[in-house]
């Protein structure tokens, strides 16, 4: 064999070895489940998601798929007894699906799903329509610690994250918590529709969601749940107006159940690299979201102890039994 011929098939066994071993990220095709009608935060973020992946190299292809329904049980249902063992399918959930389950009584849990990885942190905001006589929190919090019942809040399912601000915004403004009048919607096009023509009092949602028709001055924004104003925003934060709440939503990924541990790695890799990703950061900036990316065990073991927590706010509430 000539010294020519060694090196060609040298390098052919080389690029044949590289085949091999290297991580099959940019082979996924994958399918996102959104458990919730479109429009809404979970949508934007399995939207998001599938640009982000499919940008950065981690998987071939993605497919986003609405679930509606119950807070997102009805997905997770989906997730749990139909997906087991796919390993090509994940599902977006965060904070209010945690509270919407416990509040909904839900058959399945959501730790029978493969914890993957948190991915961002967004503040609330609270709006109301344009016309209306409340122009801050402070006119909010009288009109709710004067009838609780007689104030309605627009915001996502029951149980979630909108339903436990609206509670939370009660009991620190002295008001019953109890009898808040909270009136869930599958998604934030419908709860958008509700706010603008004037069918509630308030609503509640991540600052993303509303941003447009707060620009547009289609909705006047009253108060940010975060603790500091939010960088480019003009809205005064609730607890600057006398109301001490502070709460944040969270988004997260997770993988169907009873996935091998080749599997679930191949998936975490896949949303850690996007997660890296200048097409992610560029999504971040987009939407406003903050980036709280945690993923594997780290990730898992935040995610025991948010549902404590939850379940110890709403039973605090009102909203679930102990």
């Amino acid at each position: 064999m000539s010294q020519a011929t060694g090196w060609m098939w040298q390098t052919l066994v080389v690029a044949a070895l590289a085949a091999v071993v290297t991580p099959a990220l940019a082979q996924l095709e994958l399918r996102v489940m959104a458990p919730a009608a479109p429009g809404g935060g979970w949508d934007q973020t399995a939207r998001s998601m599938q640009q982000a992946l499919v940008a950065s190299g981690a998987a071939k292809s993605v497919q986003v798929v609405n679930v509606p329904g119950a807070g997102g049980s009805i997905g997770l249902a989906q997730l749990v007894n139909s997906g087991k063992g796919d390993g090509r399918l994940l599902m977006v959930n965060g904070l209010v699906m945690v509270g919407a389950l416990l509040a909904n009584r839900s058959p399945v849990r959501l730790d029978q799903a493969t914890p993957i990885a948190r991915l961002t942190e967004e503040s609330q905001v609270i709006v109301v329509p344009v016309n209306s006589p409340i122009k801050n929190i402070p006119d909010l919090a009288a009109a709710v610690k004067a009838n609780p019942a007689r104030v309605t809040w627009a915001g996502g399912s029951a149980g979630g994250v909108d339903h436990i601000t609206a509670a939370l915004f009660a009991k620190a403004g002295n008001a019953d918590a109890t009898k808040i009048n909270y009136i869930p919607f599958s998604g934030g096009g419908e709860s958008l529709a509700a706010i603008l023509g004037g069918k509630v009092t308030a609503g509640i949602s991540g600052y993303g969601e509303y941003e447009g028709q707060i620009k547009a001055g289609k909705l006047r924004a009253i108060g940010v749940t975060s603790a500091n104003p939010l960088p480019g925003v003009d809205v005064p934060t609730v607890k600057s107006q006398g109301i001490d709440l502070v709460i944040a939503n969270w988004r997260s990924v997770m993988a169907a159940p009873g996935i091998t541990a080749e599997q679930r790695k191949a998936l975490v890799d896949a949303v850690d690299k996007m997660a890296k990703s200048t097409a992610w950061r560029d999504v971040l900036k987009q939407k406003g979201w903050s980036d709280a990316y945690l993923s594997g065990d780290a990730f898992a073991a935040f995610l025991g102890r948010e549902q404590t927590r939850v379940r110890d706010v709403l039973i605090s509430v009102g909203l679930v039994k102990p």
